[in-house]
């Protein structure tokens, strides 16, 4: 059995843009064939036309974002990211880490390969957003990779469920961006409250400006708060993915904030 980590562009989406542009282009084809009032026609055909063009456009982007996050296609981006993100995950012996927002597991897993010396615990709500996840979909993944340092559990990130200082490395991918009206700094220093002192932490997600204001003086105030290394680091120029390509996927403001507390 093979792990299936799913794709961040849901079949079903794909699915239903394809149908919903097949509809509008009928009813365009239609409308335009019907017997009505020349301005009414105009209004309609011009709708439902302009519905068909952004649809396809939609459905274009879909299928496109889908092949390259695919773990199955040439390109790969999600694996590339994921064991990108946990080569920066140093658990000490016996210790433990925690994957905020887990999903499939890739991330907890890829964590867990990379240290048989300790054990991963995933969190996720799942059910929301991606409603494919699930804890079952981790474990059956975690068994497929032959992995058995790992363990997965319902979760908020929002306010995590332990107390301060009980893991040794926290990490998290393309999560935070996804949780609204929460500030996404105070998301960060609610992860970074479970890290012990001296643990690893590595938390990659779209940290542009917009989204979480001055990473910088985050990095600055992480610095005064005792921590030995905070780096914040571009993963769209090279690293991860290219700029045009981050831009068309709608990656832009990609980062990895990593370090040790």
């Amino acid at each position: 059995m093979n792990a299936n980590y799913k794709n961040w562009v849901p079949n079903g989406m794909i699915t239903a843009l394809s149908a919903g542009t097949a509809i509008l282009g009928a009813g365009t084809a239609a409308l335009m064939c019907a017997k009505i009032t020349p301005n009414v026609k105009k209004v309609l055909v011009g709708t439902a036309g302009t519905g068909a063009l952004v649809c396809g456009a939609m459905t274009a982007w879909s299928v496109y974002a889908h092949s390259k996050f695919s773990y199955d296609g040439k390109r790969q981006l999600s694996k590339e990211i994921v064991e990108g993100t946990a080569e920066y995950v140093t658990l000490p012996e016996g210790g433990i880490g925690l994957d905020v927002g887990c999903g499939s597991g890739a991330l907890t897993i890829a964590c867990a390969k990379r240290n048989p010396q300790g054990r991963m615990v995933g969190i996720d709500r799942w059910g929301k957003e991606y409603a494919s996840f699930s804890q079952q979909l981790c474990e059956d993944n975690s068994d497929a990779e032959g992995v058995n340092n790992t363990e997965f559990h319902q979760g908020d990130a929002c306010k995590l469920d332990f107390p301060d200082e009980y893991f040794d490395a926290v990490t998290s991918n393309y999560v935070y961006h996804n949780i609204t009206g929460v500030n996404k700094q105070d998301l960060l220093r609610e992860t970074l409250r479970v890290l012990k002192k001296g643990g690893t932490f590595a938390i990659h997600d779209i940290m542009s400006k917009a989204r979480y204001g001055d990473m910088q003086q985050f990095v600055n105030e992480l610095y005064n708060d005792g921590y030995e290394v905070v780096e914040l680091i571009d993963t769209t120029n090279g690293m991860f993915m290219t700029k045009v390509e981050a831009k068309v996927l709608g990656l832009s403001g990609s980062s990895l904030l990593v370090g040790r507390k």
